[in-house]
């Protein structure tokens, strides 16, 4: 812009008019109007990019109103749909997955879950690795879909809560101590077998053993002594036939001299008793024994 000075004269005079010396141009001119316009374009270039750049992101990441990508905002919480990876500490209070898929956690190394207090501390841990599967908590339990207790673990004892627990592996199984339970039974068409290889095999109820199989035999064998006592009641052997394959014979002599054999006699009511043996049978049917 240019300032010019002006004097004002009265009609009929006449002055010289001044020249214009003092001229004086405001506003931004050369180098620096040039230096303003493209910072100007610089700006306008960075702002384009960075609206292009937040478009594409939020393409990219599938922002929508209700959530993120496969996250999804709603009234019961956080629902992910299909694969998601965390690199860093999941906190949640509840994790389940859709009713018509399961829920699958996996690790390359292990996968801890942990159970925290109000100030913080573990009180319960759940470690899946690679070759052990570990549980640090004062009690573990399995229940079924109905509420049922399945297998209950704590300080003291085992609970199995099953109505039959079948135990497949061909060697069986293995008790280093006591087993207390109301009925042991084989599959079927398979043998039972209750052995104690270095130690003693004992029976004890407080009313009664029931022994028996439906399609065998029933064996035992001892490296010393099979003993049955019953501290109070008798000893029953209900069968057609009993039988004692191994028992000694004495020989037959004239003399009356019974070689320290004894003879195996039975009462009218099933009783057995020994009785000193010799040439022919020395069983009485009216014993005192049997009275």
């Amino acid at each position: 812009m240019v300032r010019e000075q002006y004097i004002t004269t009265t009609p009929g005079t006449s002055l010289e008019r001044p020249k214009n010396e003092y001229i004086y141009k405001i506003g931004i001119y050369g180098w620096r109007k040039r230096c303003l316009y493209l910072f100007v374009l610089l700006l306008l270039i960075i702002l384009v990019v960075n609206f292009s750049l937040t478009i594409w992101i939020l393409k990219v990441m599938w922002f929508s109103p209700t959530g993120m990508g496969h996250l999804r905002v709603t009234k019961e919480g956080l629902r992910l749909e299909g694969e998601s990876e965390f690199l860093f500490p999941l906190y949640a209070k509840e994790i389940h997955s859709r009713v018509d898929s399961s829920l699958l956690l996996q690790s390359t190394h292990n996968v801890t879950v942990n159970a925290r207090n109000s100030n913080g501390e573990v009180t319960g841990r759940l470690n899946v690795g690679p070759k052990m599967v570990e549980f640090h908590s004062q009690q573990f339990q399995i229940n079924s879909k109905d509420g049922k207790p399945l297998f209950t673990v704590d300080e003291n004892e085992v609970v199995i809560g099953t109505d039959k627990l079948r135990v497949t592996g061909p060697e069986g199984a293995l008790f280093e101590h006591s087993v207390e339970t109301p009925l042991v039974k084989a599959e079927a068409f398979k043998q039972l077998r209750l052995e104690s290889p270095t130690r003693s095999l004992s029976m004890d109820a407080p009313r009664g053993i029931n022994i028996k199989a439906q399609a065998g035999n029933i064996e035992a064998l001892s490296q010393m002594d099979i003993k049955l006592h019953s501290s109070d009641g008798v000893l029953l052997l209900d069968a057609e036939t009993v039988r004692l394959p191994k028992l000694p014979e004495g020989a037959r002599g004239g003399s009356g001299i019974s070689q320290g054999l004894y003879e195996i006699c039975v009462c009218p009511d099933g009783k057995l008793y020994l009785s000193v043996a010799g040439v022919g049978s020395t069983c009485q049917e009216y014993s005192r024994v049997c009275q």
